[in-house]
Parts: C-alpha cells; sequence; structure tokens
C-alpha cells in the first residue's frame, strides 16, 4: 500500500504544537471531496484564540459491538472497542484512519472528537448469547485504548469486562493507561480461571519524549507501576515494546525490557512503527517539528525496513518489517528478553467455562398466597 494520495508535511506552514495533543492540524482525510484553503482577511480566527481545544464525546447506540478479525497476522479471532477515536494522541497511531469513516480528521479530529458505545455491554450480552457465538478470548483495545481518560466517566470498558466475567469468557487486554488498575478486582478473579491476559504498551523510559509522542497516556513510571500492581495481584501481564521507531525509541529497546523484567513482566511482544494512509503525514509533520534534525534519517531507516516504502501492509511483515534491519531488532528485542528468561508468547487461555447461560436474568420470584 502506497500512501502517495497524501500531501507530505511543508514545515514552514504546520501549525504550532498543542499542549496534550498529538497533533495541532484536521488533516484532510483520504475521502474528503471539497478542500478548503485559509485566507486571512484580518479577523481572529479560532485556532488563534490560545485555547486547546476541549475533548467531545458523543454518545452512541452501537448495533454490534465484536468485531472480527480475518488478518492472519494478529492472534485473535474477535475485538471489542468501547470508543471511537482516542483521546492519549499517540501521533504514531494506526487507528487514525478510521476516523475517515466517520467524515472526521484522523489528525486533531481523532483525538478530540470521540463517541462512546453507551450499550456496549447490552449488545455484548445479546451477541454471547446466539448459539453461533464460539468462544474464544476477545481482544479489549483493538483501534482504541479502552482505558482511555474518558473511561473514567463513562466507564464502558468496565460494564464490558462485567459481562464477560459473569459467563466466564476469556479476553486480553492492550492498554498504556493505568485505569486499567481500577479494574483489578475482575481482573484477579478472571485470572483465577485463566481467562484474562494484560499488554501494558511502553514505548519509552523517556518523560519528555513520552509527553510530546503519546501526550495523554500515563508516564512511563506509571505504566511500568501498573505491571507491577498486575504481577503482584496475580494477573497474567506482559510488556508490548511498541511501536519501535528507528533512532527514535529504538536505541531504548535493552533498557525497555530491563525495566519491564524488573517490574515483573511475564513477557515481552514488540511491533514496529506502521504508517498507513492519513498517518504518513501526521507522523512525518510530528517529525519535522520535534525532531527535525533526525526525521530525514528515520523515515530513510522506516523505508528500509518497509522495502523502500513508507508502508507496506503485507501480512507476512507488516508488524516486524523485513530486510536487514528488522532482523536486528528481532534479534536485539530476543537477546535481551532472553537475559530475563522471557518469552514472547501469552498464556493459553481457558475458553471452557464460558456458559453464556449465566448471562440470562434470573426468573421472577412468583407470588406464594
Amino acid at each position: 500500500m502506497d500512501n502517495d494520495w497524501a500531501p507530505l508535511p511543508d514545515p514552514r506552514r504546520l501549525a504550532d504544537p498543542i499542549k496534550g495533543r498529538g497533533t495541532a492540524t484536521r488533516l484532510a482525510h483520504r475521502f474528503q471531496r471539497d478542500s478548503r484553503e485559509a485566507c486571512d482577511g484580518g479577523w481572529p480566527q479560532d485556532d488563534d484564540a490560545g485555547e486547546a481545544p476541549l475533548t467531545q464525546v458523543v454518545a452512541e447506540r452501537a448495533r454490534s459491538l465484536l468485531s472480527r478479525n480475518d488478518s492472519p497476522d494478529i492472534p485473535f479471532t474477535w475485538s471489542i472497542n468501547p470508543y471511537r477515536g482516542c483521546e492519549h494522541g499517540c501521533i504514531y497511531c494506526y487507528a487514525r484512519p478510521t476516523h475517515s469513516h466517520l467524515n472526521l480528521s484522523p489528525g486533531l479530529d481523532f483525538e478530540t472528537r470521540l463517541s462512546a458505545k453507551v450499550n456496549a455491554a447490552e449488545v455484548l450480552t445479546r451477541e454471547l448469547q446466539r448459539p453461533s457465538h464460539v468462544c474464544t478470548p476477545i481482544h479489549l483495545g483493538s483501534a482504541t485504548d479502552a482505558y482511555q481518560p474518558i473511561e473514567r466517566t463513562w466507564r464502558l470498558t468496565r460494564g464490558v469486562i462485567e459481562v464477560l466475567d459473569a459467563c466466564r469468557h476469556p479476553f486480553t487486554i492492550v492498554t498504556k493507561s493505568a485505569g486499567v488498575e481500577r479494574d483489578l478486582d475482575l481482573l484477579v478473579r478472571a485470572a483465577a480461571r485463566q481467562q484474562v491476559y494484560v499488554m501494558v504498551s511502553l514505548t519509552t523510559l523517556d518523560a519528555d519524549l513520552c509527553r510530546r509522542l503519546e501526550p495523554r497516556a500515563a508516564a512511563p513510571w506509571r505504566r511500568l507501576q501498573t505491571v507491577r500492581r498486575l504481577a503482584e495481584a496475580g494477573v497474567p501481564v506482559a510488556v508490548n515494546v511498541a511501536p519501535i521507531i528507528p533512532f527514535l525509541n529504538e536505541p531504548e529497546i535493552e533498557r525497555l525490557i530491563d525495566a519491564a523484567a524488573e517490574a515483573g513482566a511475564q513477557a515481552i511482544h514488540y511491533t514496529v512503527v506502521r504508517l498507513p494512509w492519513e498517518v504518513n503525514p501526521l507522523f512525518q509533520g510530528w517529525l519535522a517539528q520535534h525532531v527535525p534534525e533526525r526525521a530525514e534519517r528515520i523515515m530513510a531507516r522506516i523505508r528500509d525496513l518497509r522495502g523502500g516504502r513508507d508502508y507496506d501492509a503485507n501480512f507476512n511483515h507488516r508488524m516486524k518489517g523485513q530486510g536487514i534491519w528488522a532482523d536486528l531488532i528481532r534479534q536485539r528485542v530476543r537477546g535481551a528478553s532472553a537475559r530475563h528468561g522471557l518469552g514472547h508468547a501469552g498464556p493459553v487461555l481457558d475458553t471452557s467455562a464460558f456458559d453464556p447461560l449465566l448471562l440470562r436474568p434470573p426468573p421472577a420470584q412468583g407470588d406464594l398466597f
């Protein structure tokens, strides 16, 4: 997949970074039919007001919740995303282009204009009761972090896990939020049944880089604390060193794995940065603003990992890259993991205890007289 449709950023025309946001631009999406060009008429513009855009959340009543995965390089069949968009604002997020289908920008809109599937628990209950449902672990957070900041108010992820706990359905979680600790009571119960696996993404140990790269995600030290608390509670937990970005966080690979092992991680996973569709110009714009002296070098190495292109969607190597540099990253991850006795596979979760009948409401109590 080439991204030649998207204009590359001109550093001279980039909007100033917004504190707490991954990008300041509402990049036009690939389905947009009209284009607009700003014209200075001498009046103050919204972007000049000096106020950071607020997060807006729209309540959505979903018709379905379980999303089926057919990609051979993703190890789960079903996933759940209680929200659309993600307030964490990670500039590299491969899910940003999903906002294009909502006629919203994968740029600033993706992290400020969100929707919450308010009937998530109700819809999931209905879907799990279908005779056709085959129990395999359900993954939470494939396209948006299920524990992003708005979860504190909406509590949709909590409701989803309560349904899964009630019918003893196994599930996995990937997050870069400490908010997962709130649900330790449910996770500990699921862990006792061998029905949960949590992966905490850790991109860098550099707090300043983290603040610019993933502005509303938990700080690195806080994510490591979450790993430690999950491990101490008996919840299987891994660290996902992702995404690895050449010459940015790539030099930290060994230190990240050392920190993960010290915190109690049971396994190490990793992926290499990928730049599908609108992510490519957004990411290159970020490089031009934040690390201009390394921007060309970073993109050149990304192309080395992608067969000479900015992005390659081939299932065989889209997650890890290809070529000599991909092999070197793989060797470094495996070598650092091996020093701590850490593997790369998650636990086998139990599907035998799943019982959809447990989701049925109790029969009404009849009158005795």
